[in-house]
């Protein structure tokens, strides 16, 4: 077992370490981005059935007040307040934890990266307003300015997943900064702009807690309890101040570090396991999980753990408790033609994409090349259009802008966006695609140069490259002899080589010796081997026998590879390639590579399966990049 393995299946490497019986179709269909916007969707159609069957039940349900009380204090509300202020807390800290993931591990680990999703996130917002408030400002609605502003994460991202491989991987997180902006400034909005009157004692009472909430981070506090209870004394205190506590959530998820799991943590965790094995105490069995709790970010376990709750019940339990309309078909036409619905709509679908297009040429433009996205003109048009969904945020700030029958038109023309956002940017993704191929790769890709993972650049003189040196496409691996999985994907590696063209592949050493007692020995063999020029060859029988890998046994591969096996057996024992294997253990960590194998594609980490489909599909993008930069 490598140090990725985890759970029922592995998500970096896509390989089952247990039973498939509990997996289904249905399943896997769920645990994607697609199927929570399908949910989405699902559950506002309920709400507009049972609101337009029952519209008093509806009502009612919502309308009961729930009340939790501890002595005399409490905090009393209705039910619909509870979902819009309480659960989508936890919503929007699912949303900052992916945002932190992106500044200290994505993308925008590079913070010059970051200039451009926000002024993207800004310009996108201040488009649409305007053009709401040319459609409403004369009508007595331009107070509800703030429905036209922010963009619906869940519903982006789903749009994302939906249209698959027609838009670059790249484009998510642009368009996830994009919508975290928007979401920041309207939740800022909210708490400034629509809430009640503000109580300033309460509001000092939030802001201590958070301070303390920083000071307890800097401390290094990983237990999650002392948190839980200080983000509810700080909702607590929002709703008090008059301010909606929902950017409670928001505040937390961006606080909340994302890093990688380093090497030592992980060979120390083993270190762990193995004295739990020997000695199963209570004692060491605590050790062990706060060892394995350590290993993965606060950040990553997580959003594991609410992310599912947030996509499958939270989002969905708003969308039944808001989205719910009663219009008789008669005057939905009227309604949709109102201004405040026709203006929500014309903001949102012609607005964001306007916005966003508008910011990346003038941020391109005045910073002369240095400052664009990582995507074309093509994807940043489909992208811009597929933010032009107001959803959760834009309904929140519905309910406290308007009511009565502005409210109603509010709610149509918020749930009209959906669809025809959708369309638009199925028909923007079309049209490019029906581009010719040169032209269609740059309106995708672009020309910004992307974030390079790998830490040391292949160095054709020092390293072993099996393929052609002046290859476009680069592939280098980060493997371990005694790895199961690297066994693996040798198969599909040489089918890839063989199929694939130009690239070139590169072995790097990564013996995880904490777990594969032979993997350092078998490396160190390799490099002995290529001192007599034949590494690929002892490269290509260790990872066909890996499990026979002890020293009579690589000095019989020596003898069966014609080498000279008494200078083969005096290198190895005079451990003559550890400094080489060292110095790929080096640069291994230097990447921030932890397990094995792992695949950097042009440099850039190649964070999906490793089957042959996935990265064949990873060297033709990377391929098309490299055309398009050279062009």
């Amino acid at each position: 077992m490598t140090s990725k393995t985890s759970g029922t299946r592995s998500r970096r490497t896509g390989q089952t370490v247990c039973s498939d019986v509990m997996r289904t179709p249905l399943r896997d269909f769920l645990r994607t981005e697609t199927g929570s916007a399908v949910v989405l969707v699902a559950a506002a159609l309920t709400a507009l059935v049972w609101a337009g069957a029952a519209p008093a039940a509806y009502e009612h349900t919502w309308g009961t007040v729930l009340s939790v009380r501890v002595g005399s204090a409490g905090v009393g509300l209705e039910l619909r307040e509870w979902v819009n202020s309480g659960l989508m807390a936890l919503f929007f800290f699912v949303v900052g934890l992916e945002a932190r993931r992106e500044f200290d591990m994505g993308e925008l680990r590079q913070r010059h990266r970051l200039t451009l999703p926000l002024v993207a996130g800004v310009m996108g917002m201040l488009v649409p307003v305007a053009i709401f408030m040319a459609f409403a400002a004369g009508h007595g609605a331009g107070h509800g300015w703030g429905t036209a502003m922010s963009t619906d994460t869940a519903f982006v991202l789903g749009t994302l997943a939906l249209l698959g491989d027609r838009l670059p991987g790249t484009l998510r997180a642009f368009l996830l900064t994009v919508s975290v902006v928007d979401d920041f400034v309207a939740l800022g909005v909210i708490a400034f702009v629509y809430s009640g009157h503000l109580s300033w004692p309460a509001l000092l009472v939030a802001m201590a807690t958070f301070a303390v909430v920083l000071l307890l981070r800097r401390a290094g506090v990983r237990h999650g309890a002392p948190y839980a209870v200080l983000a509810a004394v700080v909702w607590v205190a929002l709703l008090e101040s008059g301010i909606d506590p929902v950017v409670t959530g928001l505040m937390f998820g961006l606080i909340t570090y994302a890093y990688p799991a380093s090497r030592s943590d992980l060979e120390h965790t083993t270190g762990l396991f193995r004295l739990f094995r020997e000695q199963p105490t209570p004692e060491l069995e605590r050790s062990l999980r706060q060892g394995l709790a350590t290993a993965i970010s606060p950040n990553e376990r997580l959003e594991q753990l609410y992310h599912p709750w947030s996509s499958y019940v939270i989002v969905p339990l708003f969308a039944l408790a808001n989205a719910g309309i009663h219009v008789p078909l008669s005057g939905l036409v009227d309604s949709l033609a109102s201004p405040i619905a026709l203006g929500i709509v014309v903001a949102y679908v012609v607005g964001k994409p306007l916005g966003i297009t508008i910011a990346e040429l003038l941020t391109t433009r005045l910073s002369r090349g240095h400052l664009r996205p990582q995507v074309g003109w093509g994807a940043v048009l489909a992208g811009g259009s597929a933010a032009g969904v107001g959803f959760t945020v834009s309904l929140l700030i519905a309910a406290l802008a308007f009511s009565g029958e502005q409210l109603t038109q509010a709610k149509i023309g918020i749930l009209a966006t959906v669809p025809v956002s959708l369309a638009l940017t199925w028909m923007i993704t079309t049209l490019v695609h029906a581009l010719p191929q040169g032209t269609r790769t740059r309106a995708l890709l672009g020309t910004g140069q992307g974030v390079i993972d790998l830490a040391v650049p292949v160095d054709w003189e020092r390293d072993h490259v099996r393929g052609p040196r002046n290859a476009s496409v680069s592939v280098v691996e980060y493997g371990d002899f005694e790895c199961p999985y690297c066994g693996q994907t040798e198969p599909v590696l040489r089918q890839l080589l063989a199929g694939a063209g130009d690239v070139s592949y590169v072995w790097r050493h990564l013996p995880l010796n904490d777990v594969h007692p032979h993997a350092q020995l078998a490396a160190e063999a390799t490099e002995v081997a290529a001192r007599q020029d034949a590494f690929w060859e002892m490269h290509d029988v260790l990872l066909a026998h890996q499990g026979d890998l002890r020293v009579e046994d690589l000095l019989r591969y020596a003898g069966q590879l014609a080498l000279d096996v008494h200078r083969f057996e005096n290198d190895l024992r005079a451990h003559l390639g550890a400094a080489h294997v060292a110095e790929d253990i080096e640069s291994a960590d230097l990447s921030g590579v932890a397990g094995t194998p792992t695949f950097f594609v042009n440099g850039r980490v190649h964070r999906g399966p490793y089957d042959l489909a996935s990265l064949t599909d990873a060297v033709y993008k990377a391929r098309d990049r490299a055309a398009v930069s050279a062009s």
